[in-house]
């Protein structure tokens, strides 16, 4: 079941598709749904991708691909079927010719900036919020966080001071992979992920930094790495 917005959202999708050739930007769909912030779309978004209804076009800021309508959805009239038009009638969407489709826009979404998070020794993370623009095209499905990181553990993963990584939030990750660990409940680092027979190493990407060793009931993963954003000034 979908809810209401979800099921409004696929329908504008596609009638904007049948209309223009393109998917809407997300400032259009923000307005069309009368949302309060671009984040909602893009949760909106998410959740019908995983629920396979529709898909991101690859290498492209703006391009959704309608896979399937939902059950209830009342599908819109072919062009090949005839339409009595009466002298003052608008033209349907459905039956005017195809525009040439724009340039890509580069869609830009808020997620929450949580403060700083260490890349050397764990120090206090997720205290406060603020707000983060980011290009839509460097985020996949899920609900997503920024950190500002500060230290140089991870610079060999190509992590520096002062980056914002991009994380995907799950309590679940792979053996290899950089999550966020939050370490006795109080401190949190970005690190190498790795599970041994009942302990936990958190490891550098800095061969001036040791491995981090704690029992698994320590630590608390709250998310993967998902992107890096690089300021430069």
């Amino acid at each position: 079941m979908l809810t209401a917005k979800q099921h409004e959202l696929i329908r504008f999708i596609q009638e904007r598709l049948e209309d223009t050739g393109i998917s809407p930007s997300f400032e259009e769909m923000k307005e069309a749904l009368d949302l309060k912030s671009k984040s909602g779309v893009h949760r909106l978004i998410s959740a019908l991708e995983e629920r396979g209804f529709i898909r991101r076009l690859p290498n492209r800021a703006r391009a959704l691909e309608v896979i399937k309508q939902p059950e209830d959805a009342t599908p819109a009239p072919r062009a090949s079927q005839p339409v009595t038009l009466a002298a003052n009638d608008a033209v349907p969407a459905a039956v005017r010719p195809k525009v040439a489709a724009p340039e890509p826009a580069n869609d830009v979404i808020e997620i929450p900036l949580h403060g700083r998070i260490a890349a050397g020794a764990p120090i206090e993370a997720l205290e406060g919020q603020s707000s983060l623009p980011v290009p839509a095209a460097l985020l996949g499905p899920g609900e997503h966080y920024a950190l500002e990181v500060s230290g140089d553990s991870m610079v060999e993963a190509g992590i520096f001071d002062g980056d914002f990584a991009l994380v995907r939030r799950t309590d679940n990750a792979r053996d290899g992979e950089i999550v966020v660990a939050l370490v006795r409940g109080e401190e949190a680092t970005l690190k190498y992920l790795h599970k041994d027979s009942g302990m936990v190493r958190l490891d550098p990407a800095n061969a001036a930094y040791d491995p981090q060793v704690y029992g698994a009931e320590e630590v608390q993963v709250q998310g993967k790495l998902a992107g890096l954003l690089r300021r430069y000034h």
